[in-house]
């Protein structure tokens, strides 16, 4: 168990690459819930499903037996996420789309501490550009989760959503406020959702573009205190006061 729990939080290289792995694989289920959502429910899928319910039920057996506050672990959404991919998974009867909350896990690792702390350590690319990086992890998670409840919400009574392709087509029109008004959403369900997305998340959508495109701070670390963030056009450091040099090209 000692052995388990060192691949779970340890600091050793290759606990860093087991997490890296976690990392991969959810990235791999989330591939093969978009791909899937275009083709007819078949046996060799219905087996996939089984095996990827059972292969998460079983890490997050394990995560809920490592954690030392198990009520905190409960109550924590990303572990509600996980419980209604793994029914997703396991009784696709329920509906296999819920299966996109499994993003919000791969959310959570990579904003673990270990992880973050390994990829700044290995990659001096990006040291440099975490923000933008996280940003972009940030967006897409986020548009992969409304595109999933668009998708869950209309896939069965909307005849102009059959596949997550149409429901990320309605997502990114409507949160770039473009609106061409070729897909509605269907139902008193499909007109909150709309709402919901309409209202709060263009705000989000476009407070990620602006740190993807045009970052507000820039990583630039205080010698004397260790702050790392700063204004792009900062002298001093804001924390401490001492001078700082920050690399620029001009642009503003």
């Amino acid at each position: 168990m000692e052995r388990i729990r060192e691949l779970y939080h340890g600091d050793s290289r290759e606990a860093h690459r087991f997490r890296y792995g976690l990392v991969a694989f959810d990235l791999a289920t989330i591939a093969f819930i978009v791909v899937t959502s275009f083709l007819p429910r078949s046996l060799w899928i219905e087996v996939a499903d089984v095996f990827l319910g059972l292969f998460i039920i079983t890490d997050f057996a394990i995560r809920f037996w490592l954690e030392a506050d198990r009520w905190r672990f409960v109550t924590r959404p990303s572990t509600w996420a996980d419980i209604a991919a793994i029914f997703s998974f396991l009784a696709p009867i329920t509906g296999e789309g819920l299966g996109f909350l499994r993003a919000m896990r791969t959310l959570r690792l990579l904003h673990s501490y270990q992880l973050l702390a390994r990829l700044r350590r290995d990659s001096g690319y990006f040291r440099k550009h975490e923000d933008v990086f996280l940003a972009t992890v940030n967006l897409f998670v986020f548009l992969f989760v409304v595109t999933g409840m668009i998708y869950v919400s209309q896939v069965h009574i909307n005849p102009q959503i059959n596949n997550y392709a149409d429901a990320l087509y309605f997502t990114v029109t409507t949160l770039t406020t473009t609106g061409f008004g070729d897909i509605t959403l269907l139902g008193t369900t499909g007109r909150m959702l709309a709402v919901a997305v309409m209202i709060f998340g263009v705000t989000l959508f476009l407070r990620l573009a602006q740190v993807m495109f045009r970052p507000s701070k820039v990583r630039c670390e205080c010698k004397r205190c260790g702050l790392a963030l700063h204004d792009a056009d900062a002298i001093h450091c804001k924390h401490c006061g001492a001078f700082i040099h920050i690399d620029t090209e001009g642009l503003t």
